[in-house]
């Protein structure tokens, strides 16, 4: 298969080593800003999925450099504030048979996507093991939460091509599977992402130690509540039917085998670089506002981290 990873951040290292590994044809889109650091070396990666390297097939910095490659999947990587600029570049080289797979945190990726590109050539995907770079081109797989799981929410897409993705995935060392509740299942990993990742991020902690902690739980119910009331009133439908039975998943199930996790978010913090707060506790908040609900922990904690990234 012909691959074009989209973004080498801590994911995107992950995806386009594992798959290399597994001899695929593999190209990476990056920045210009990040080619110097990339070109020539091998990829690398280290942690629960193994350590890995791999040279990958070339990079590209132009969407016109790619018009005649003709590839099979493009997987976006980006952080979700680059998702709009990242589709305006992939319209203009995605051929017809080409499927592009959004593997990104967060609501509104895939909407986006959807507007530009036709949407039997959009895959969603449900990502929960986290990893980090430890510098360019090495990245660690620090998390194992779950399967990545992909699907096409309006099954534009053939169960029979989804699943020739997923075994490539599963075969690069990837444990992935289909599912047609895709969108559910993404939306659950938002609500553990809106309730982690911006208190993790604030308060320097571990989502096992935000769990531990009363105030910090207290806090988590109150945003966790909150998203409920939210889809609800826009009718997205979960695999819970209250925010307690989903609480009762979340800290018996979710917290565990990631307890010692830091937030992406944190790291972002740390390094001065923008987060995807927009994309998880503040589209809540817009959702919210669109049916007259108020959510104001959520909104409390995306004005926070607003305000810590323009310290940093």
């Amino acid at each position: 298969m012909k691959i074009l990873v989209f973004g080498l951040g801590a994911l995107g290292t992950v995806f386009a080593v594992a798959l290399k590994n597994a001899e695929h044809q593999v190209y990476a889109f990056v920045k210009d800003k990040h080619l110097s650091s990339l070109k020539g070396k091998n990829l690398k990666m280290t942690g629960l999925f193994g350590d890995k390297q791999a040279k990958i097939d070339g990079y590209f910095t132009k969407p016109e450099e790619l018009k005649f490659l003709d590839l099979d999947l493009v997987i976006l990587t980006v952080k979700a504030f680059d998702t709009e600029k990242a589709i305006s570049q992939i319209e203009k080289f995605i051929q017809p048979k080409t499927f592009l797979l959004i593997a990104q945190n967060g609501y509104g990726n895939y909407e986006k996507a959807v507007q530009v590109l036709p949407k039997n050539q959009v895959i969603l995907s449900r990502i929960i093991f986290g990893a980090r770079i430890i510098e360019p081109g090495l990245a660690e797989v620090t998390v194992f939460g779950d399967d990545v799981v992909i699907g096409q929410p309006e099954n534009t897409i053939s169960k029979k091509i989804l699943e020739n993705i997923a075994k490539i995935f599963n075969q690069a060392g990837i444990p992935t599977k289909v599912s047609d509740e895709v969108y559910t299942i993404l939306w659950e990993k938002i609500i553990y992402n809106s309730a982690l990742n911006p208190l993790g991020a604030l308060l320097g902690r571990t989502y096992g130690e935000l769990a531990e902690n009363y105030e910090t739980r207290f806090l988590m119910d109150k945003i966790i509540d909150e998203i409920f009331e939210t889809l609800n009133a826009h009718k997205i439908k979960l695999r819970w039917e209250t925010s307690e039975d989903y609480k009762k998943h979340f800290y018996q199930n979710l917290i565990p085998p990631t307890a010692g996790h830091y937030p992406s978010m944190y790291y972002d913090l740390k390094n001065g670089k923008p987060t995807e707060i927009d994309a998880l506790n503040g589209a809540i908040v817009d959702l919210a506002e669109q049916k007259g609900l108020k959510t104001p922990v959520n909104k409390f904690v995306t004005l926070m981290i607003k305000q810590m990234e323009k310290v940093f």
